[in-house]
């Protein structure tokens, strides 16, 4: 037994300290997994168990005004992230095909992990989606497509600035932080009451796009003969792609192509998981 707890300690260690990224171990949350983890534990506890058994008993919270600045600061965020992914790596630097990761400290590499820190960053802020649809008692909202992709995002983008702070996989984050400005936008308009939301539909088209695009872009990955960049993120990220494609084009079927049964009353039911988010 002893022998066996030491080689899970080494093995933490050789993992958490040996294959990371060196640059990137001082920054806030990455040193270690365990806060992360916390984080995303508590984040299920509270969205299975405890949040509902709180509001059970008291009516939604009116977060209007919240939610709007919650919105705006997203567009305002992931627009920097997008920006700085072109400015530093998808304009011209990086090739689509396969590109390495660049653990130098040269100054434009550390630009790079400081933007995929700061995407991990965003993915935690995205956990509140969640926790406003709980407050709110919008449970119809909180589908097992949401809560899992927020918490594989949150702990796959620390994973990434662990260590793969830059190369082929930024590109995810450049695509997502490009989506989430139009959906983000797309709820801000919406909760303004601006005008009526006539572009739903294809939002959810550019977040299936997205997936396809992604999805090219690891198969490439796949098929490259060794650039630099490790070739077991395709075998993660091709399935999880497959996975998300069919689960977005499940509801945009349902809510788009399929006519809606017709209630008893006449009214059609609400389309289920109706608020969809991207990575």
């Amino acid at each position: 037994m002893t022998t066996l707890i030491r080689r899970i300690y080494h093995g933490y260690r050789y993992i958490n300290e040996e294959l990371a990224d060196p640059r990137t171990q001082d920054f806030f949350l990455i040193g270690s997994p365990w806060v992360c983890l916390g984080i995303l534990g508590f984040y299920l506890y509270f969205v299975q168990d405890l949040g509902p058994s709180i509001m059970a008993r008291r009516k939604p919270f009116n977060l209007d005004r919240v939610v709007q600045a919650y919105n705006a600061m997203q567009i305002v965020i992931c627009t920097y992230v997008f920006y700085k992914a072109l400015q530093l790596a998808w304009l011209g630097h990086y090739s689509f095909v396969c590109e390495p990761v660049d653990y130098s400290y040269n100054p434009r590499a550390l630009e790079i992990a400081r933007v995929v820190w700061m995407y991990f960053m965003v993915k935690l802020f995205d956990l509140l989606d969640t926790i406003f649809f709980i407050l709110r008692k919008k449970h119809n909202q909180v589908s097992f497509l949401h809560v899992y992709h927020h918490t594989g995002m949150a702990f796959g983008t620390w994973a990434a600035t662990k260590f793969l702070a830059g190369g082929h996989i930024t590109f995810l984050g450049t695509v997502n932080s490009f989506v989430h400005i139009v959906m983000y936008s797309y709820y801000l308009a919406t909760s303004l009451r601006l005008y009526k939301p006539w572009w739903k539909k294809y939002v959810t088209q550019l977040q299936l796009t997205q997936f396809c695009v992604l999805l090219l872009h690891f198969v490439l990955l796949a098929w490259t003969e060794d650039c630099g960049f490790p070739k077991w993120t395709a075998a993660v990220m091709i399935p999880q792609n497959v996975f998300m494609i069919i689960l977005f084009g499940d509801f945009y079927y349902k809510a788009y192509i399929r006519k809606p049964k017709v209630a008893q009353n006449g009214v059609s039911p609400e389309v289920p998981n109706g608020k969809l988010k991207s990575q």
